[in-house]
């Protein structure tokens, strides 16, 4: 980038001025509000307003990524016949990987979370997100234009969007059929978009459970120098 092609600097308004005393506050409420995130399994075909899927994809949209290179793409989906085919591609996929793929250590870990190749929350849920990496951008005139970081960038966008669906209220389950090229068949996407993640977004079912589960305490994740 040469410094004409410079973006125009403008001042920062991200962090509205409050005392510490408040931001301890703020942080200690989202802490509590996203803590209770959890991975559901049981949804309900309780309608979403489309509404609350665009705020949040627009949250997702506003993350940082290499160069601001935004190599991120996120296809929704809800149409009842292509839930219905992207079920079948994963539980094709699930059922080989299951009998064929899966090691035993592996399916001891999973064991807790009562997993296996049925997956009815991909026709249930009242939306399917899939996520794609763009390994490189197309310019207008065919050419390729190189992405940085786009892999680290994409996990970052994924996990505001996780977020900002769980403040709204949602359930949203975090699925990685394996393989996942189906999806972009499926979906029709080009050569340069490689699948990332499906997330399963919905109400969680009246009486949904899930395990009961340990995090790490601060200790365990954190260092301070």
């Amino acid at each position: 980038m040469t410094r004409a092609d410079s973006p125009e600097m403008i001042p920062y308004d991200g962090c509205p001025g409050c005392s510490p005393e408040e931001m301890t506050c703020r942080a200690a409420a989202f802490y509590d509000s996203v803590r209770r995130r959890r991975s559901v399994r049981d949804f309900s075909d309780r309608p979403v307003p489309r509404e609350v899927i665009e705020s949040c994809l627009r949250a997702a949209g506003s993350a940082p990524s290499g160069a601001n290179c935004q190599p991120w793409q996120f296809v929704v989906v809800s149409d009842p016949a292509v839930k219905r085919r992207i079920r079948a591609g994963a539980e094709k996929a699930e059922r080989r990987f299951y009998q064929q793929r899966a090691d035993e250590e592996w399916l001891e870990a999973v064991a807790p979370m009562g997993t296996d190749a049925a997956k009815p929350f991909l026709e249930t849920a009242p939306y399917l997100i899939a996520v794609f990496e763009q390994r490189y951008g197309v310019a207008a005139d065919g050419r390729h234009v190189r992405h940085y970081y786009p892999r680290e960038s994409v996990g970052i966008a994924t996990g505001v969007l996780i977020t900002a669906l769980h403040q709204a209220g949602l359930a949203v389950l975090t699925y990685t059929p394996n393989p996942m090229a189906f999806l972009s068949d499926l979906l029709n996407r080009p050569a340069n978009e490689k699948p990332f993640l499906l997330l399963v977004v919905g109400y969680p079912a009246d009486g949904a459970r899930v395990p009961s589960l340990r995090k790490k305490p601060l200790e365990e994740i954190a260092t301070f120098f």
